[in-house]
C-alpha cells in the first residue's frame, strides 16, 4: 500500500511521518493554502529524509516553467496537479504525475480516460476548494475509477475510516493531511502513526 502524507511545513513533522513509514511527503506549493511552503522551505525539508521517501510537489493551475524550476530546485520526486492541467500539460511535466479528480458523481470520472500519468488522485469535490476539505466522497467511484488505472484515495481520510476505505475500494494508495492533524499544517504525531498503521494492517 503506498501511503502520503500531504501538506508538510516543518522538518519535524517530516521525520515523524518519515519514521512512521510513509512512502511519500507531499509539499504544496500553493501560496493560498494554510500549508504553503516555499522551494526553500521544502528543500531544506527534504535534505533531512533518508532517500527512499518520496518527494511530492503539489501545484494548482502553475505555469508549466515554473513547476520545473520548483521541481528541479527541491528535487521533486514526482508532482501532482489539482488545477485543470489538461493531459498535455501533464505529459510536459517531465516527472511522474498524479494528477487529481475532484469527484462528486459518476461524471467526474469522464475525463480519466483522457489522461496518461502514473496514478489518479481522487478527492472530494468541494466548491472553491482544490484539496485538503477533509471532506469524503461516495468510495464506489473510486471502485469504478480502478478500470483507468492506479487510483491513490484521497478525501477526508483519518486514521479511523483509512481501514474501511482500503477493503472498500482497495486502492493502489492512499493520501491525507488533514485528517492527521492538530491544526492546519501541523501534524499530529499520534494520528500519523495510527493512520499509517491502520493503512497497513487493512
Amino acid at each position: 500500500m503506498f501511503i502520503k502524507i500531504c501538506g508538510i511545513t516543518n522538518a519535524e513533522d517530516a521525520q515523524i511521518v518519515a519514521k512512521a513509514g510513509a512512502n511519500a511527503l507531499g509539499f504544496v506549493f500553493v501560496p493560498v493554502s494554510p500549508r504553503y511552503v516555499t522551494p526553500a522551505q521544502a528543500t531544506s525539508i527534504t535534505a533531512q529524509l533518508p532517500p527512499h521517501i518520496l518527494r511530492v510537489g503539489l501545484f494548482v493551475d502553475a505555469p508549466l516553467q515554473d513547476v520545473h524550476r520548483v521541481a528541479d530546485f527541491c528535487r521533486l520526486t514526482h508532482v501532482q496537479l489539482h488545477g485543470h492541467e489538461s493531459p498535455a500539460y501533464c505529459l510536459r511535466v517531465g516527472r511522474p504525475v498524479l494528477k487529481a479528480f475532484r469527484v462528486r458523481n459518476q461524471e467526474s470520472l469522464k475525463e480519466m480516460a483522457h489522461y496518461d500519468v502514473s496514478a489518479y488522485l481522487l478527492d472530494a469535490y468541494v466548491s472553491g476548494k482544490a484539496g485538503g476539505t477533509g471532506e469524503t466522497f461516495n468510495w464506489r467511484y473510486a471502485v469504478d475509477a480502478k478500470a483507468q488505472g492506479r487510483i491513490v484515495l484521497a478525501g477526508g481520510l483519518t486514521p479511523e475510516n483509512v481501514a474501511a476505505a482500503i477493503a472498500t475500494v482497495q486502492p493502489y494508495g492512499v493520501d491525507v493531511s488533514s485528517g492527521v492533524e492538530r491544526i492546519p499544517g501541523h501534524k499530529d504525531a499520534v494520528k500519523v502513526r495510527d493512520f499509517i498503521r491502520n493503512a497497513r494492517m487493512a
